[in-house]
Order: structure tokens, then C-alpha cells, then sequence
């Protein structure tokens, strides 16, 4: 007979307190302090919060949304809702007081946990009446702190049959799609799509899971599918995690916590390297930084051929005294590894950091795939592509390049929503929506979005996706967007990064506000050179042959990118339809 809990979830966090309680699970954010969590406190935790949700009313198969910046409650949270069989609806805490209202009311919740007041004054603007009949429970103002105290009676035998009564099939999780083309879809996931993804995940990579003192800083957000099963992954595989929602204090952070490994979106990655390449270049050494990248590159090209030779082992050594051993020291100094999900990384940034020493392994999943379902290993890395498929997992192309997959942690379906489920799976297999292919190896390479794909009045089929990341990766771009479908050419829409362009005018002693954009011709040429670069990697009917810059940046607050960083072309595209037109006159 299973023990309570043994086909869900819930059960790992009761193995680690009896067989590994003294352990450290977990660091957590206390003001100015890092605070040790072993494993018996954070089930100690756990339970008594179930507790409280019992109290509050909570029954089996009942839906707790979860408002939150990454942090140590976020994930209590989430196992107290599974402890005492309810389902968690992770919000993102950007999300507007629309989005919430959508989601709430789709999902039908019956308690919000929000983490400040602001989000629950957002919570009561987005759907006042569905507010006067649930309990907001703020964070902040101590609001899992009475629940705990109110679940006090409660016996530990309810939440064992609570627990007992889940199964695989339980429904786990409702996460929401980001809604970069419509309102947002709440995809099904169950224990058992967690369950069979985790183990493939954690056995597939043993050098980032299964390694003495494994420990890492989760920064994503933890409503995003892809930090939540790296998350889940942790507790099942014991490793050490911290938490923050300051990306713009990672360096310290990093340097308190020093993580094992790490996970990112590709911004974050293309950021890291921008900042170290400005301020080589501030510091009057911008000629050595830029032959530390080039040397970098070429050793990791190398790696994948017959290996690097003398002169190149001798000038790579000398990078690292220079350059490298910096970089690792601002990540952390004990980085092994890096995950990247969510986009395409880039062979060029991938090939630079490989190359100084902190391989980034990038993987392919989606919210339906319960996250990863390829992944390059470190044993197995063919860097441009996202991996072969994990053990259980089939990936293929269809007739019209679409990618398609099948595996148990394919998601049930899309909560109250049979016919863009019925769009979703065909004959059971998940039909990705990415076009992309797959090499005599098993590697899959993902070209584009199937909806994205641009065609040019001349016919010819072009994937802005890759053009894109390959100009964003200028030290000086903050986003860029292709365009040209239907039109007679490819073209794009950059912005610049603000304190990217604040340094680079700094550097020819030119004022902050010297000249505008779209008129600065030293500044135009810089942007050809990103362009030119990018261009060289197509033909010649896919390049961009016109440019424009745009004012400002685009941003999650500004609506133009989603809690992960993605564009949202639609809203991208809309907003800029004049300076689009102005492109093709």
C-alpha cells in the first residue's frame, strides 16, 4: 500500500524532513539577512499553512491563487495548497488588474494569496464581485501568519487523507499562457505530468541535480512554468535554494548565495554579457574584452571539432586570468552550469560563455509540456540547437515544419475550453505552434513561431525570430522587431538600451541628450554594424534591408514584453503601424 502522498507531489517534502531534516533546503530573505531552512522547518512550514487553508475553507480540488514576486512564501504556498489537495493558480504579480480579473474568474478560485497590498487592491479593482465572496490574504500584512494561527486544530490526519486521495491524475496546477496573441489559456497540469518530467529532468542532468553541496538562486518568476518545475526539482532532488526578485542587484546576490547553477530567459544572458562588455569598455579596455569574446568563441567552436590547439589553449589562458575568471567571479564564483529556456539563446552568446567557462545548456518546452522536453546535455551539447528529446519524449516534424510532441508530461488539456484543446492535441500528440527541425542526430533546432512567420510580397518565408535575437545581441539594442510580411522587403523597428547609450556617448564626450536617434549618424552606423551582423547569418532576400530607430525602450511595464521577457508582437506592431509604414516609403 502507498504511503500518503507517494504518486503526488507533496510526498518529497516528508522523505527529505525524516531522512534529511537537518539539511539545509533552503535560504531565505529576512531584510538585510540570509536565513538557513532545513528541510524539517520548511514541512514544518508547509503543514501548518495546509492547515490554515483548511481552516479557511478550502476543500479538495479547489483552486488558491497565488499573487507573488519570487520568494520563500511563494513556495510554501504552493506546497500547502497540494498538502491539503487544492490546486495552485500562479499569477504573475506584473499582471494588471485585467489580466487578474480574467484569470480569477476563469479559474474560479476560492482564496487569493497576494503578496502586498497593492496586489490586493489590484485583486478588488479586477473583480469586485467575485472579491466580496473570497478571502485575500496578503503577505506582506501578515496574512499567512493568521491563516497558520487559525489551522491550528486542525489534525494531521486531515491533511494525510487529503493527501492519500491525491493520484498522477490529480490536477496539480493551473498555469496560465503569457497572452502575447489573446487572453491567456489555463493549461492543466497534473502531478503526474510533474512527476514524469522531474524525473527525466533530474536523471538526464546529474551535474546540475545530483552533485555534493548542489545549490542555485531562483530569480524567474515562479508563475512561469519553467522556474516552477526547476523549483519542484530542487525539493525532489534536495538541492540548496535562495530566492529573489531583484534582478537588479543579482551581482551582489549571486555573490552572497554562489549558486551551482542558474537559471535564465536569454535577455538576462544577453544583459549579463552587455554590462560586462560596457564596462570593460568604460575601464579603457574594450580592445581586450573584445579579443577575450572572439577567443572565447572560437575555443568553444573548437571543442566541438578536433579540439583547440596550442596557440589557441595559450591566448584562451591568458583570457581567463584577464576576462574570464572576472565574469565567473560576478556570477557567483561557483557557477558550473546555466540553464536557458523560453527563447533561443543565441550560438554567439552560447559559444561565448561556454568558452569562459559557465556552459549554457538550452532546452525546449512550453507551459503544455510541463517544461522542458529537450535539453543539451553537458555530455552531449551541440550548441544552435535545444537538445534531443528527453527519455519517454518524442518530438517531430510536421508536414508543414510545425514541431510536435508526445510524452506523460503533456498537459490534460485547457481548463473549460474543449475546442482550443481539441486544436492543441491531435491524435495525441501537442502541436507546438513552433516551426523547427530536426538533424540526422536527434538535435531539434527551432526557426520561429508558425504564426510569426513572415511572408514577403516576393514569397519567401522568413523567421524574424532569429534575426531579432542576433541584432538584440549589440551592446547598444534593447529590442528589436521584425517586419515585412506581405511587404517587399524585411525591415525592423529597434530600441536602444538606455544606459548602453548613455555610456556610449559618455565615451566620445558627447552630453546625454547630444543629437536624437533617428538623426545621429555615428549612431546609425553602429546600429548598421548590428544589422550587418545579423544579415550575414540569412540569404539575402531574408535580411533586413531597412531600419528605423524608436524612442524609449520596450518593456514588461510598458505592455510591450511579457513577465519573461517575450515580445508581444501584436502590441509592438499596433503601437508602431506609422513608423512601420514610414519603412516602406
Amino acid at each position: 500500500m502507498l504511503e500518503p502522498g507517494a504518486d503526488n507531489l507533496t510526498q518529497h517534502v516528508v522523505d527529505n524532513a525524516a531522512r534529511y531534516g537537518t539539511e539545509v533546503g533552503f535560504r531565505r530573505r529576512v531584510d538585510a539577512d540570509w536565513l538557513d531552512v532545513t528541510w524539517a522547518e520548511f514541512l514544518a512550514d508547509v503543514t501548518a499553512l495546509a492547515k490554515g487553508l483548511v481552516s479557511a475553507g478550502i476543500g479538495a480540488g479547489d483552486r488558491v491563487a497565488l499573487i507573488s514576486k519570487t520568494r520563500y512564501e511563494w513556495v510554501v504556498t504552493d506546497y500547502a495548497s497540494w498538502f491539503c489537495g487544492a490546486v495552485t493558480v500562479p499569477v504573475f504579480e506584473t499582471s494588471s488588474a485585467d489580466q487578474i480579473g480574467w484569470i480569477l474568474a476563469d479559474s474560479d478560485v476560492a482564496l487569493v494569496v497576494a503578496e502586498t497590498p497593492d496586489h490586493v487592491g489590484r485583486v478588488e479593482q479586477s473583480a469586485p464581485a467575485l472579491a466580496s465572496r473570497q478571502r485575500v490574504v496578503c503577505i506582506d500584512a501578515g496574512g499567512l501568519a493568521a491563516l497558520v494561527k487559525e489551522g491550528a486544530p486542525v489534525p494531521d490526519s486531515v491533511l494525510d487523507d487529503r493527501r492519500a486521495a491525491l493520484t498522477a491524475d490529480s490536477l496539480a496546477t493551473l498555469i496560465y499562457t503569457s497572452g502575447t496573441t489573446g487572453r491567456p489559456k489555463g493549461c492543466q497540469l497534473t502531478h503526474g505530468n510533474f512527476l514524469f518530467g522531474l524525473g527525466v529532468a533530474t536523471t538526464a542532468l546529474p551535474e546540475l541535480f545530483d552533485v555534493e553541496d548542489a545549490s542555485t538562486l531562483l530569480f524567474l518568476p515562479l508563475a512561469h512554468v519553467l522556474a516552477r518545475i526547476i523549483s519542484i526539482g530542487c525539493v525532489q532532488a534536495r538541492v540548496r535554494v535562495a530566492h529573489t526578485s531583484d534582478i537588479t542587484n543579482l551581482v551582489a546576490e549571486l555573490e552572497a548565495v554562489r549558486p551551482s547553477f542558474l537559471l535564465a530567459v536569454p535577455r538576462v544572458f544577453e544583459r549579463l554579457f552587455n554590462t560586462a562588455s560596457r564596462r570593460a569598455v568604460s575601464d579603457g579596455r574594450g580592445r581586450v574584452f573584445d579579443g577575450a569574446v572572439s577567443t572565447a568563441i572560437s575555443y568553444s567552436q573548437a571543442l566541438d571539432r578536433s579540439g583547440p590547439g596550442g596557440l589557441l589553449r595559450a591566448r584562451h589562458a591568458l583570457f581567463d586570468r584577464l576576462v574570464y575568471a572576472r565574469l565567473r567571479a560576478a556570477l557567483g564564483g561557483n557557477l558550473q552550469y546555466a540553464i536557458c529556456g523560453g527563447a533561443p539563446l543565441g550560438e554567439r552568446l552560447t559559444h561565448f560563455f561556454r568558452g569562459a567557462g559557465v556552459p549554457v545548456l538550452e532546452g525546449y518546452g512550453l507551459t503544455e509540456t510541463t517544461g522542458a522536453v529537450t535539453v543539451n546535455l553537458p555530455h552531449a551539447q551541440r550548441i544552435g540547437t535545444v537538445g534531443r528529446p528527453l527519455p519517454g519524449t518524442t518530438v517531430r516534424v510536421s508536414d508543414q515544419g510545425e514541431l510536435m510532441c508526445r510524452g506523460p508530461q503533456t498537459f490534460t488539456g485547457y481548463w473549460r475550453d474543449q475546442q482550443a484543446t481539441a486544436e492543441a492535441l491531435v491524435d495525441g500528440w501537442l502541436m507546438t505552434g513552433d516551426v523547427g527541425e530536426i538533424d540526422a542526430d536527434g538535435y531539434v533546432r527551432v526557426t520561429g513561431r508558425k504564426q510569426e512567420i513572415i511572408v514577403t510580397a516576393g514569397g519567401k518565408n522568413v523567421a524574424p525570430g532569429v534575426l531579432e535575437d542576433l541584432v538584440r545581441a549589440h551592446p547598444l539594442i534593447g529590442q528589436c522587431i521584425v517586419v515585412g510580411d506581405g511587404r517587399p522587403f524585411v525591415a525592423a523597428l529597434v530600441t536602444l538600451d538606455p544606459e548602453a547609450l548613455a555610456n556610449w556617448r559618455a565615451g566620445r564626450g558627447r552630453s546625454d541628450s547630444a543629437g536624437a536617434g533617428s538623426r545621429d549618424v555615428e549612431l546609425l552606423a553602429e546600429v548598421q554594424r548590428a544589422i550587418d551582423r545579423a544579415n550575414a547569418s540569412v540569404s539575402r532576400a531574408e535580411g533586413i534591408r531597412a531600419f528605423a530607430i524608436v524612442p524609449g525602450d520596450w518593456t514588461e511595464a510598458g505592455g510591450e514584453l511579457t513577465p519573461t521577457l517575450k515580445l508581444k508582437r501584436n502590441v509592438v506592431l499596433g503601437r508602431h503601424q506609422e513608423d512601420i509604414e514610414a519603412l516602406y516609403r
